[in-house]
């Protein structure tokens, strides 16, 4: 049986209510098991799931998810945590140094804002979602960070509003988050590193690449560093990110 696992929180595709009840008899650490009873929906990516067991009285759905040293704390049922982006937050706190300022557009819970800040200078969060936003601010007090500042609200609004010029900034906003590049080119200056998440169709990879620096290039001037396969997305797409230099 495939599931994810979120924390001490399993989330199956497909399962019976007495299976589940016996997976979790015979699984101590596991606190409650879910099923997906449909896709991501909303603008929020609200995950469609219910609960099929738990030894929990009371927030059966909410986890402590252990990644790398970083502590996100999340309701399953209302927030999507994507397992699938591991290797990309890891990588951008790897190769983000020390003394930068980052610009996160799109925080969610503090997925790349939080190992980010464990190495750099300062990082400034902006997420619209409310629930996310409220675990946005438990997580930074959870790792015991200072040099988060969050924002709730619209980044394209916000961004612009910020009296700053940016290192880094990070758009993890799918399918696309092209609407918000003259907002991230506000804060840019020569030398800003920027990385863009964006759908590809597998069949015309490096044509699609081409085609969307293009059309960045329109708005701004930028040189693709690298074009990053991140996961796949469906199966004609994959999810890539692309670090720009403007």
């Amino acid at each position: 049986m495939k599931y994810q696992q979120i924390g001490d929180i399993l989330i199956f595709n497909k399962i019976s209510k007495k299976k589940a009840i016996e997976f979790l008899v015979n699984h101590k650490n596991i606190k409650t098991i879910c099923i997906r009873k449909g896709p991501i929906k909303g603008q929020f990516r609200k995950p469609q799931i219910k609960v099929l067991a738990s030894c929990a009285k009371k927030d059966k759905t909410i986890t402590l998810h252990k990644e790398q040293g970083i502590i996100y704390k999340l309701d399953v049922s209302k927030i999507m945590f994507a397992k699938g982006n591991i290797n990309e937050r890891h990588r951008l706190a790897k190769i983000a140094k020390k003394n930068e300022i980052v610009v996160d557009m799109f925080a969610g819970i503090g997925y790349f804002t939080l190992p980010l800040a464990k190495k750099v200078k300062k990082v400034y969060a902006i997420e619209l979602n409310p629930v996310s936003f409220k675990y946005l601010q438990e997580n930074i007090k959870l790792n015991k960070l200072k040099n988060i500042v969050a924002f709730k609200g619209d980044c394209a609004k916000i961004v612009p509003r910020l009296k700053i010029k940016a290192d880094r900034i990070v758009m993890g906003f799918l399918p696309s988050p092209f609407p918000y590049l003259k907002a991230a080119f506000k804060i840019a200056k020569k030398g800003t590193i920027i990385h863009y998440s964006c759908l590809i169709k597998r069949r015309d990879e490096q044509s699609e690449i081409t085609q969307l620096v293009n059309k960045i290039n329109k708005i701004r001037k930028v040189k693709l560093i690298r074009a990053i396969k991140v996961k796949s997305f469906s199966p004609s797409k994959d999810h890539v990110v692309f670090d720009l230099v403007v």
